[in-house]
């Protein structure tokens, strides 16, 4: 694809069609047609902020929890605690809605509530793993209010074998058994489902009408706890076989029975006979405040949302809050506990006009039922169709003409029809609150994540919230669901984080943003700036290496080595394009850096890329030292490879993960398109970039600018599964040479350079793929040197202090040393008093075959060299001459690195 590629056109393009394509040569007319399609879809957004949001978050809150477990919360829990309840809620919900307004306000939110916009800030993993649990919380949520319409409707027209004359009979015809309650739960829900398919629009037509229904019944409520006179009321109570009849009283306006209902009184709730507790009673009224995002799931069906789900939620919010708090004292100051406790449905008992409670009961539960069921369907259809979970959700991704999710429906609607197998609402009320408060604790983190990431184009219009609500509402959420039932909570976050690592693996496309990025820039830059370059300390080097690559062909397995070589330091991969800006319309580097990034993920390392344009690689050498990098971390080290004429085989041909074209990074390259911007390597075409001189220069170059210096040969010919396969019966060696093999005059062991290749040796033992292989070091002795001992043992003793496991290997090397002097003779006075770099170049040829053939024969089992680095001479005309030498000495050794260092590296303080 082009880099040039409009923005818009590709936001357009990735939201109509699904992925990208398309580039800047597209006609005007496609990006008129495509804006056109996305107007033709949000022509499908009618609903306002009333009927969107209102309705169905009110719906939803007021639901079962307002008219079946008002008196069973204040029957268990008492006045105080109860209002105690209500405040933590609506204070955790309350911070919620707080970071759910930030969000929607922020940009545009599409189908899928808060799914969309968790995924959308957090990324695929954590939103896909929260979306799935929010998901499974409106399933749970759907059953819970089928199952309590069913406990409605049995409270009413249950049978009652034995039950007492003056309960009415008539009415009485609904057998009751576990086996029958679920399928009059399946029946109610099959309704449920026979409206979802029509679409939300039918639903939010009918809503209107419900919530009218409700507010009359609401209304009828409170009149009648002004209206109706003090009673006795008889309770009828089925157990097995045996009938109960309980008398109680409403007793109207008291104080005295205030004051009976103050304080709390937990005992056996007569639906499932379990204890009650404080957080299992307060699990059964969270599920009240857990509709706050159903206005948020109608998000793809709302005109605006952006604008009406904030304005929305937090009237819902508000007045539903207003309703619990009056509804709690009018409870509590007029009806006995044991009616409270008895009778879950004791608002018919005491209403002007019963039916009027069944009826608002039933068409709220309904409702609620309906809401939940075409919230979760649109939030399942949301993740099919950014395929985070593959095949298995793929069918979701179906649609009716109107735009209807028909198959995300059917699929709610069996999970729902799963879980109504538990048969009472009780039961999994505590399964469902885990899971909203979870949600709720994710849209928290979210709007905590964007806040603290500081980023600029996070500007919510909704203002009034800060990174201290989003942490006290995860830290609320994260304290009640551990209260509530620590089981439960532990394995519901235990499925999330499995969630999240198999979308993780799964590697979803994703064009939405990642937070984590975000708050990894901002982390990072704050430590770039702690790190100061004047407090760096011997004690604590480490390399911090820039590799040149000219073609990663040829040079992919020098790249993996060196990333072993780096030890958790700086790895940059530099890359000169030769080229002049003036005379280019467009810079040619910027399209490069994905295939290299993909070329980073392909063969696994932790590296950074870094690419130039230069008219000289020399020149392009001299950029990337200087500015790559940023504050303390700059590459102190130069990787070359050798300036040689072989001709290594195609790495992307040998390795079996450059071979499957179908394979996609999902950032827009394939296998085909890699390999495609990296065609095989010619000879002449590099050695038309990169001449001799220029090649010395740029070692020479490199140590002006203090960095140390690596060439690295053979390297293609390193093969770590064979070194290290577990079949090999013997230990590769690591070999290290500390003499200067060019200078053979020099005694000296223990010269900074000399460390540095013993420092660099270490490092890669210390790798754990290297740890198999063993280190030697070489000293080169002549046999009438008697102080050869003494350096053995200073070299032992300097091991020692190093903390340098390695063996000592005594070399003699009389022949070799004799035709370096012969040489030397026969030049005479020419050697005189020259530089280190004129003596190099007084080398003799024969003597530097010798001293090959002296280090090839010391070989065993060796995986790699490390050899002394002379600093090329100083006479830009004897630069041909030293990269000879460096050519004979090094010739046939296997994977050799020949490194000069200039910076102590290795200390022995603690």
């Amino acid at each position: 694809m082009s880099s040039e590629t409009s923005p818009l056109l590709n936001y357009r393009l990735y939201n109509v069609a699904g992925g990208f394509a398309g580039t800047c040569d597209a006609p005007p007319q496609e990006e008129i047609t495509i804006s056109s399609t996305a107007s033709q879809q949000d022509d499908s957004r009618k609903l306002s902020t009333f009927f969107g949001v209102v309705v169905p978050t009110v719906l939803s809150m007021f639901s079962i929890v307002i008219f079946m477990r008002v008196g069973f919360v204040i029957g268990q829990a008492g006045f105080l605690q109860s209002i105690l309840m209500l405040v933590v809620a609506y204070v955790i919900i309350s911070l919620t809605v707080l970071s759910v307004c930030a969000i929607s306000t922020n940009g545009a939110v599409k189908g899928g509530g808060a799914y969309f916009m968790i995924s959308r800030t957090l990324g695929p993993e954590f939103g896909g793993s929260i979306g799935l649990m929010f998901f499974l919380a409106n399933v749970c949520a759907c059953a819970v209010y089928v199952l309590g319409l069913v406990e409605a409707i049995l409270d009413v027209f249950g049978e009652l074998p034995n039950a007492a004359e003056t309960e009415p009979r008539g009415i009485h015809v609904l057998p009751q058994s576990y086996l029958y309650d679920v399928l009059y739960a399946s029946s109610i829900l099959f309704l449920c489902l026979l409206v979802c398919l029509v679409g939300a629009q039918i639903y939010a037509r009918t809503s209107f009408l419900i919530f009218l229904v409700v507010h009359i019944v609401l209304i009828t409520i409170f009149v009648s706890f002004l209206a109706v006179s003090p009673k006795t009321i008889l309770i009828v109570k089925q157990s097995g076989n045996e009938t109960q009849s309980i008398y109680t009283n409403y007793t109207g306006f008291s104080m005295a029975t205030l004051k009976k209902n103050l304080m709390d009184n937990y005992s056996v709730d007569y639906t499932t006979n379990y204890m009650m507790t404080f957080a299992t009673v307060f699990a059964v009224m969270f599920n009240g405040c857990t509709g706050i995002m159903a206005g948020s799931n109608m998000s793809g069906d709302l005109r605006n949302p952006s604008n009406s789900i904030p304005k929305g939620t937090v009237i819902a919010v508000i007045y539903t809050l207003l309703v619990y708090l009056l509804l709690f004292f009018m409870v509590s100051v007029t009806c006995d506990r044991v009616l409270l406790k008895e009778d879950y449905i004791f608002f018919r008992q005491i209403n002007v006009w019963p039916p009027f409670v069944v009826i608002g009961l039933y068409a709220a539960s309904l409702s609620a039922s309906m809401s939940t069921m075409i919230g979760a369907s649109r939030i399942l259809h949301a993740l099919a169709r950014d395929d985070l979970f593959g095949i298995i959700l793929a069918p979701a991704k179906k649609t009716s003409k109107t735009g209807n999710p028909w198959v995300a429906v059917l699929y709610t609607w069996l999970l729902v029809q799963s879980v109504l197998f538990a048969g009472k609402l009780n039961t999994i009320a505590g399964i469902v609150t885990i899971f909203f408060l979870m949600a709720y604790a994710a849209v928290d983190l979210a709007c905590l994540s964007l806040e603290w990431a500081s980023a600029p184009n996070f500007r919510p219009t909704f203002q009034v919230f800060s990174w201290h609500t989003c942490l006290l509402g995860i830290i609320g959420c994260l304290v009640m669901m551990f209260l509530i039932n620590p089981a439960y909570a532990s394995c519901g976050i235990v499925l999330m984080l499995i969630l999240l690592v198999v979308i993780h693996y799964r590697s979803p496309t994703s064009s939405w943003g990642y937070i984590s990025q975000a708050l990894i820039f901002h982390q990072v830059r704050k430590y770039l700036l702690l790190l100061d370059v004047r407090k760096e300390h011997v004690k604590f080097w480490r390399p911090q290496i820039l590799l040149m690559v000219a073609n990663p062909r040829t040079s992919a397995q020098l790249i993996t080595f060196i990333n072993d070589l780096k030890k958790g330091g700086l790895f940059v991969l530099g890359h000169v394009e030769i080229g002049d800006l003036d005379t280019l319309p467009s810079d040619p580097i910027q399209p490069q850096y994905n295939f290299w990034l993909s070329l980073v993920d392909k063969l696994n390392v932790k590296a950074f890329v870094d690419l130039t344009l230069s008219p000289t690689v020399r020149q392009g050498v001299q950029h990337l030292l200087r500015i790559t990098g940023l504050g303390g971390m700059k590459p102190n080290t130069l990787v070359l490879g050798f300036y040689d004429h072989c001709e290594p085989e195609d790495y992307f041909l040998c390795d079996p993960a450059f071979k499957d074209t179908k394979e996609n990074d999902h950032f827009g390259v394939d296998i085909t398109s890699l390999q495609a911007h990296f065609p095989p390597v010619r000879d002449s075409e590099t050695s038309k970039k990169l001449t001799a001189n220029e090649y010395v220069a740029i070692v020479s170059d490199a140590l002006k600018m203090q960095k140390n210096v690596c060439l690295a040969r053979y390297c293609f010919m390193m093969n770590k599964k064979d070194l290290f396969a577990r079949k090999r019966p013997e230990r590769v060696s690591i070999d290290v040479w500390p003499l200067n093999l060019l200078r053979p005059d020099s005694t000296n062991y223990v010269d900074i350079c000399s460390l540095f290749l013993l420092q660099m040796a270490c490092v890669l033992t210390m790798v754990t793929s290297w740890k198999g292989a063993r280190l030697r070091i070489f000293l080169c002795i002549e046999s009438g040197d008697d102080g050869w001992i003494k350096k053995e043992e200073k070299l032992r003793e300097l091991l020692d202090k190093l903390r340098i496991k390695a063996t000592i290997k005594i070399v003699a090397w009389d022949d070799v040393v004799a035709l370096h002097r012969q040489g030397r003779a026969s030049e005479g006075a020419q050697a005189g008093s020259s530089g280190s770099g004129r003596d190099s170049t007084l080398i003799s040829t024969e003597y530097l075959r010798a001293a090959n053939r002296m280090v090839i024969d010391q070989a065993f089992h060796t995986a790699v060299r490390f050899l002394y680095l002379p600093r090329p001479p100083s006479d830009a005309a004897r630069y041909q001459r030293y990269l000879e030498q460096l050519d004979i000495l090094t010739e046939d050794l296997g994977p050799t690195l020949l490194i000069h260092g200039l910076t102590p590296v290795t200390c022995t303080d603690l």
